[in-house]
């Protein structure tokens, strides 16, 4: 599903070249959740970035299955956001103006893969029932997270990419958005990759690798 082949990565800083990637190399099964930890300033968030095609990899190659990440122009990238890969960030991005139901729509209406059925059996899954006519303002960190999660897997991505997904709650919250998200990746057989600086929460993964100044340990 997802490979990755000497990856790198350089940020100029006014104290001379910072080199976050220095030649990674990862492969994801197609199914498999992998949680992606490291130090602060180790590289997990750049290379999740580099996936997602929000940032240019310097070198190497990054490819989701037969589509080659690192060859597209933006516009190329952005579509591959909007309907195989799918984002969940530790800030849950919900727009304000939005109903609960509208944001889980949203995308999926947006990328022209929405699908009712699904988007029912999500709302069910998530226990969002009595939060469809609410605002993000309205809800709790957990239940904006959920509905996040929602929004994500409505486009039924092959690929989702979590970035500190429960940071911004405590920890009985986080684990329950959790194991929400797995349940949801098994239900549709996604890809999930994962940066995370909590053991408990790897743990919680099939897999686990280590980044250790820009490599894999």
């Amino acid at each position: 599903m997802l490979t990755i082949r000497n990856l790198t990565k350089t940020y100029t800083t006014p104290q001379g070249p910072l080199h976050v990637l220095r030649g990674v190399d990862l492969d994801v099964p197609s199914g498999e959740t992998l949680a992606l930890m490291g130090e602060s300033g180790s590289g997990k968030s750049t290379l999740l970035h580099l996936v997602a095609g929000l940032d240019h990899a310097d070198g190497g190659e990054i490819r989701l299955g037969e589509l080659a990440i690192t060859g597209m122009a933006d516009a190329e990238r952005a579509m591959l956001r909007r309907a195989r890969i799918g984002l969940v960030f530790q800030q849950f991005n919900l727009i304000p103006s939005l109903s609960v139901a509208a944001n889980l729509a949203f995308q999926a209406q947006l990328s022209g893969r929405f699908d009712a059925t699904w988007q029912d059996e999500l709302v069910e899954r998530l226990g969002l029932s009595a939060l469809l006519d609410r605002y993000p303002e309205q809800l709790s960190g957990g239940q904006q997270q959920r509905v996040a999660i929602g929004r994500t897997f409505a486009v039924k991505p092959e690929l989702i990419l979590a970035d500190e997904p429960t940071g911004n709650l405590d920890e009985e919250s986080g684990d329950a958005v959790m194991r929400l998200a797995l349940d949801l990746v098994a239900r549709t057989g996604c890809t999930m990759l994962m940066v995370t600086h909590s053991p408990r929460l790897a743990g919680m993964l099939a897999r686990c690798e280590t980044l250790v100044q820009g490599r894999l340990a």
